[in-house]
C-alpha cells in the first residue's frame, strides 16, 4: 500500500474512533437530558395528582377496583401530562388507582425511592421487565400525615431510540470528518513524500537497511557530523580507530573526549586529501567532504583509515633508502680511494700505494671498532656505522661520545631504538647543514632501567615553545604534500612513551634531544608492539 493509502486507512480508523466515541457520549447526554427535562415534568404532575383535593380525600378509604373517582382523576393527569404511565397506592403500597389495571392490588415498585419518608422523588424504576423514569411524591392529609403514594411515570426511550434521534447528526459528523481525514491524509502525504525525496516507506527502509549493511562492512571508518558538530553516523571502524564510546552517535564532539587536534579536522574544511592526524599511537588518514542538500549545510562526512602499517612500511622503506645512501657515499668515497691508487701506480709510487691503502683500511677498522665495542647491539652499530659515512658525505662531523655503552638488547627495544636514533640523527643533520663547524654528538647509556640516548647538534637551538615540536603536523622544514610532514618527532615520542620512556628537548649550544626507553619483560614488549597495529 502507497504511503498515501496507509495515511488514508489512519485518518478513517482514527474518525471511525472518534465516532464510536462521539456515539457513546452523545447516548449519555440523550439519557441525561431525558431524565431531567422529562424527570422534571413527570414530578410536577405527580405533585398535581398529589395535590388533588378528590384523592386526598378518597384515598384513605379507597380499595382497589371499589370506585371510579380516583381512576378518573388519576388518568386525566396522565393525559394531560403526556405521561406513559399512572398509580395511586396506600402507604403499604398497595396500588389503589392504575393505568394498567394488572398492578391493581399488587405493590408498587419504588426502586430506590425514599417517597415514604416524606420525600418527593424521580428516577429509574425498572417495571414490568423495562425501565421507567417515574416520579413519586407522597399524599399528605391536613395534618401532614402519609396517606399514599403519587406516581407518574414515563416510558425509558431505548439505546436503539437515542440513537435513531441522534443518527442525523452522526452521519453529518461523519461526512464531514471523513472529507477532512482523506484532505488531510492527501496533504500529509505530499508533505512527507516531498521531505523523503518521493519514497514509500518500504524503499525507506530498504536504504536504512543497506546504509547499516554498508556501514558495518566498511574497514574504513565513517564519522558524520550535522551543522551543529553532533555525531549522527560513526560505525565501528570509526569508534575503535578515534576511540568513541559505543553511545557517541547524537552526542556533541565537544563532550567526547576527542584531541583537539582531531577535532580541527573533523569540523574545518579540509585544503587536501589526506590529512594525516596521530591518534594514540595510531597514524589516521582522515578526508573530511562538506555535505549540502538543496542549497543548505547539513554536515559532513569523513572517512578515515589505519596508516599505521603503511606507516611502518615508510619506515622500512626510508631504513632501505639510508642504506642505498650509505652505499652510494661510500662507493663515492671508495671510488676517490681507487683513483688516488690509480694514479700512484702510474707514476711508480708503490710504495706510497702500500702506505695508502693501510691507512684507509685502518681508518674504516678504527671507525668499526669504535663503534661496535660499545654498542653491543647490531641494529644500533650498524646503523651508527651507516649514519657516519652519510655524515662524511654531507660534510657533518658525527661522533659517538665516549662515555656511550650499551650490551645486548630484545628485538624490540632493538626496533625502537633504531626507529628513534635515526630520525633524530637525521634531523640533527638538518638542524647544521650549512652552518660553519656542524656537528652532532650522540650518547648512549645503558642502565638497569633502560636506555637513554642523547642527541646533541650545534645548530640554532629550538625557537619558542618547546612542546610544539612534538604537535602532529609541527615542522619547520619546507611544505611538503598536505599533511605529509610533522610527524617524524610525535611518532618517535609515541614509541618511547609506548615503552613506558619519554622524548624531551632542551638547548644548550644546540638542540639537544634526550630519549629514555624502559626495560619491559618481552611478552609484555610483543603485547604492546601487535596491539596498537590491530585494525
Amino acid at each position: 500500500m502507497s504511503l498515501a493509502g496507509q495515511y488514508l486507512v489512519l485518518q478513517l480508523l482514527i474518525v471511525f474512533a472518534v465516532l464510536v466515541g462521539v456515539v457513546a457520549i452523545s447516548l449519555a447526554q440523550s439519557a441525561t437530558a431525558f431524565e431531567r427535562t422529562e424527570g422534571r415534568r413527570a414530578l410536577s404532575a405527580a405533585e398535581a395528582l398529589a395535590a388533588n383535593p378528590t384523592v386526598r380525600e378518597l384515598l384513605p378509604t379507597a380499595e382497589p377496583r371499589g370506585g371510579s373517582a380516583l381512576p378518573a382523576v388519576a388518568e386525566s393527569v396522565r393525559t394531560v401530562s403526556g405521561s406513559s404511565h399512572v398509580a395511586l397506592a396506600k402507604p403499604d403500597r398497595t396500588v389503589i388507582a392504575s393505568s394498567d389495571p394488572s398492578l391493581l392490588g399488587q405493590p408498587l415498585e419504588l426502586g430506590g425511592s425514599r417517597v415514604l419518608e416524606g420525600r418527593a422523588w424521580t428516577g429509574v424504576v425498572e417495571a414490568s421487565g423495562a425501565d421507567e423514569l417515574s416520579a413519586h411524591v407522597p399524599v399528605l392529609d391536613d395534618a401532614g400525615k402519609i396517606i399514599g403514594i403519587a406516581a407518574i411515570s414515563r416510558n425509558y426511550p431505548s439505546t436503539l431510540e437515542r440513537l435513531g434521534d441522534a443518527v442525523p447528526n452522526l452521519l453529518t459528523y461523519l461526512g464531514v470528518a471523513s472529507v477532512l481525514g482523506v484532505a488531510g491524509s492527501l496533504l500529509l502525504s505530499r508533505r512527507v513524500k516531498r521531505q523523503t525525496l518521493g519514497m514509500e516507506p518500504s524503499e525507506i527502509t530498504g536504504l536504512v537497511e543497506n546504509r547499516e549493511a554498508m556501514l558495518l562492512g566498511l574497514k574504513e571508518g565513517v564519522v558524520a557530523l550535522d551543522p551543529h558538530e553532533r555525531i549522527t553516523v560513526a560505525n565501528d571502524s570509526a569508534r575503535a580507530l578515534l576511540g568513541l564510546p559505543a553511545d557517541c552517535v547524537g552526542k556533541r564532539l565537544h563532550s567526547l573526549p576527542v584531541e583537539p587536534a582531531l577535532k580541527d579536522v573533523l569540523t574545518r574544511d579540509q585544503p587536501g586529501p589526506d590529512q594525516l592526524v596521530l591518534v594514540g599511537d595510531r597514524l589516521v588518514v582522515l578526508n573530511r567532504v562538506p555535505i549540502r542538500s538543496r542549497g543548505r549545510d547539513i554536515g559532513s562526512v569523513t572517512t578515515l583509515r589505519d596508516r599505521t602499517e603503511l606507516s611502518a612500511l615508510e619506515q622500512e622503506l626510508g631504513t632501505t633508502r639510508t642504506a642505498t645512501d650509505t652505499l652510494r657515499a661510500q662507493a663515492h668515497e671508495f671510488a676517490n680511494q681507487l683513483h688516488v691508487i690509480s694514479g700512484l701506480i702510474q707514476i711508480g709510487e708503490y710504495d706510497s700505494v702500500v702506505q695508502f691503502v693501510n691507512g684507509a683500511t685502518l681508518d674504516r677498522t678504527r671507525l668499526n671498532d669504535e663503534v661496535t665495542s660499545r654498542i653491543e647491539d647490531p641494529a644500533l652499530a650498524a646503523l651508527l656505522i651507516a649514519k657516519s659515512s652519510l655524515a662524511t658525505e654531507r660534510g657533518v662531523l658525527l661522533q659517538l661520545d665516549q662515555e656511550s655503552r650499551l650490551g645486548q638488547v630484545d628485538d624490540g627495544l632493538s626496533r625502537d631504538l633504531t626507529t628513534v636514533v635515526g630520525n633524530l640523527v637525521d634531523n640533527a643533520f638538518d638542524a647544521v647543514a650549512g652552518l660553519p663547524e656542524p656537528s652532532v654528538r650522540v650518547l648512549v647509556e645503558d642502565t638497569a632501567d633502560g636506555v637513554t640516548v642523547t642527541v646533541r647538534d650545534s645548530g640554532p637551538g629550538v625557537t619558542g615553545d618547546a612542546k610544539d615540536i612534538f604537535r602532529q603536523g609541527f615542522t619547520t622544514k619546507e611544505p611538503g604534500p598536505a599533511g605529509s610532514r610533522g610527524f617524524g618527532l610525535a611518532l618517535s615520542r609515541v614509541v618511547c612513551r609506548r615503552s613506558g620512556g619519554d622524548l624531551a628537548v632542551a638547548n644548550d649550544s644546540g638542540a639537544v634531544f634526550t630519549a629514555r626507553f624502559a626495560r619491559i619483560e618481552p611478552a609484555r614488549t610483543q603485547s604492546a608492539r601487535t596491539e596498537p597495529a590491530r585494525p
